[in-house]
């Protein structure tokens, strides 16, 4: 059986051993023929993909077009937790089986959301390049401050999606003396003590000092943040976003730091990635933009890593895991 890895190296750039890959056997005891691209083009993918059996794939998109070209295929493994990428009903018709990789990067994930938090509202580099630049040498005063520094206890830390990473960023949020909120369908007796669910989505805008997402990419939650919901926030309000890029309307959200009818945005995901056209969002007021970076500790990447060649050696012996 073949397997081959179709775009492994932002998962894997050299720092983990492929090794355990080579060695994974098919059902008759043979070893799985494992070849891997570091990157492939849309239009090599049915090329390189065309004798496979399983294919992994982090962000490389396999639409039904492409499975239509791939008879032998029989399973699909991504290498993250969302799966946009896969045209899932089609795979099922086809009865490819598809897998994912959940909460591996959940704690990775939380921490950089409360980074961008912090950065925001302590803007540790700008003060660090102002002293670098000698400004507190030629200071009057033991003090100064290049930005406003927020406290962040007492504020509304507002969570939309309440999976493995909403919890644990709310829990982080909770523990810096943050009144933490949420719009879910759980019932308040199912969450944690320091989570208060609200009543509808209008309400969590208008509630959130800041507002940090954490919800799948669905064609329900497709531009979740656009003009229409950001007219609720107040102009005070940070928006933190780690999950996906299309979740919030590029355009809207820049309209409304230019305009100043919202604070800061912290924002690791684009509509895009990369952005080689450019998003309404570089260069906006107050916009600060990591590169899809929240998932690519080494740690999550070497649970992600194992998890996807136990996703194989499950599937192999029949009894898939992680599957959607």
């Amino acid at each position: 059986m073949r397997i081959v890895e179709i775009d492994g190296y932002a998962a894997n750039p050299g720092d983990i051993s492929w090794q355990p890959w080579k060695e994974i056997t098919a059902p008759d005891g043979s070893l799985c023929e494992f070849t891997m691209y570091d990157r492939t083009p849309a239009e090599l993918v049915v090329e390189r993909a065309k004798d496979a059996d399983m294919v992994i794939t982090n962000k490389v998109v396999f639409s039904e077009e492409v499975m239509s070209q791939l008879p032998q295929l029989k399973y699909i493994g991504v290498l993250a937790t969302g799966y946009n990428v896969i045209d899932v009903e089609a795979a099922h018709r086809r009865g490819i089986t598809v897998t994912n990789i959940p909460a591996y990067s959940t704690t990775s994930v939380a921490q950089l959301a409360i980074a961008h938090l912090l950065h925001i509202t302590n803007n540790i580099a700008a003060h660090d390049k102002s002293v670098q630049q000698g400004e507190w040498q030629r200071c009057p005063d033991f003090t100064f401050t290049v930005s406003p520094q927020m406290e962040l206890a007492g504020k509304t830390f507002a969570v939309v999606g309440l999976g493995n990473t909403g919890m644990a960023t709310a829990q982080i949020a909770s523990a810096l003396g943050m009144k933490v909120i949420a719009f879910t369908s759980k019932a308040q007796c199912n969450l944690p003590l320091y989570i208060n669910k609200v009543e509808s989505m209008e309400e969590l805008f208008r509630s959130a000092d800041v507002l940090s997402l954490h919800c799948p990419l669905t064609p329900e939650t497709h531009h979740l943040i656009n003009a229409e919901r950001l007219s609720l926030m107040k102009p005070t309000a940070i928006v933190i976003n780690t999950g996906r890029g299309p979740l919030i309307d590029e355009q809207a959200l820049a309209d409304a730091l230019n305009s100043e009818r919202l604070y800061a945005a912290g924002i690791d995901v684009l509509e895009t990635e990369p952005p080689v056209n450019g998003s309404p969002l570089i260069g906006a007021r107050n916009c600060h933009i990591t590169p899809h970076i929240a998932w690519a500790s080494l740690a999550a990447r070497e649970r992600l890593m194992a998890i996807a060649t136990e996703n194989i050696k499950c599937f192999l012996k029949g009894e898939p895991q992680n599957v959607v």
